[in-house]
């Protein structure tokens, strides 16, 4: 059994500098109530956290994002949090790596930062901790040159500016409601990989829906008629039995 943070000490002062900046952190994480009660926290502190339930859909999201934190359990499902930061620094990801677990001896700790971490946090922890060390992860990574977070991406002929909130495709401006750009901001942080409904269910909703549920068809259905109609290459494109990828005409899958 996972245990989860303690909310003792919880610091007004440290909320109300992060105010001041927005983190991008991928959480993962399989204990579903801990990854949410995580999620929560650091939206409410003003922040961007992604999630992701196990090993391997971590590993694909740290591979793809564009992330200030990482923040890693160390007993994942299909693959441990020691073996996935081994294969994001093989891989040349640099994104520093907080490890979050249960196991908190010396030796855990020492495994920990052998293989790659940055910084490790037994469990429990105060969330106000655990905010302090990623902000200080987070302000070392952006002072190196090149790390700044991107505010705009660009697929193909597509393109999403998130300061102004635009979106053209060839030049055309596409409008788009709130969950519609934040949908399509997600596809295209991860252009040319399968993105799983219940990635989206809970990183584009933050709530973790029934994946049966059609309520991603509809919204993707919705997008889709936007951002592909009149073109005769369709960009988002459904994985039949996986999920959904957005990629530019000639593109291979990632």
């Amino acid at each position: 059994m996972v245990a989860l943070p303690d909310t003792e000490g919880r610091s007004p002062s440290a909320l109300e500098r992060l105010s001041r900046g927005a983190m991008r952190l991928l959480i993962i994480e399989d204990d579903r109530d801990a990854l949410a009660y995580l999620a929560k926290a650091f939206r409410e502190s003003g922040h961007m956290p992604d999630t992701a339930g196990d090993g391997l859909d971590g590993y694909a999201l740290a591979q793809g994002g564009d992330y200030d934190v990482l923040i890693v359990d160390r007993m994942l499902p299909k693959l441990d949090g020691l073996s996935l930061v081994r294969s994001l620094r093989e891989q040349g990801v640099t994104t520093p790596v907080l490890f979050l677990s249960a196991l908190g001896q010396v030796d855990d700790r020492v495994k920990g930062l052998r293989a790659g971490g940055d910084d490790y946090l037994p469990k429990p922890y105060a969330f106000s901790e655990l905010l302090a060390r990623a902000e200080v992860l987070a302000r070392r990574r952006a002072a190196v040159p090149g790390s700044a977070e991107t505010t705009a991406y660009r697929v193909g002929d597509l393109s999403l500016d998130r300061l102004s909130h635009r979106v053209t495709r060839a030049g055309r401006e596409i409008l788009l409601q709130p969950r519609e750009f934040r949908l399509l901001e997600y596809l295209m942080r991860h252009a040319g990989q399968v993105v799983t409904r219940t990635m989206l269910l809970e990183n584009v909703w933050d709530y973790h829906f029934d994946p049966q549920t059609n309520v991603i068809d509809v919204h993707v259905s919705r997008l889709r008629a936007k951002i592909d109609r009149d073109f005769e290459h369709a960009m988002i494109q459904t994985v039949r039995g996986a999920g959904y990828m957005l990629r530019a005409e000639g593109a291979r899958p990632a």
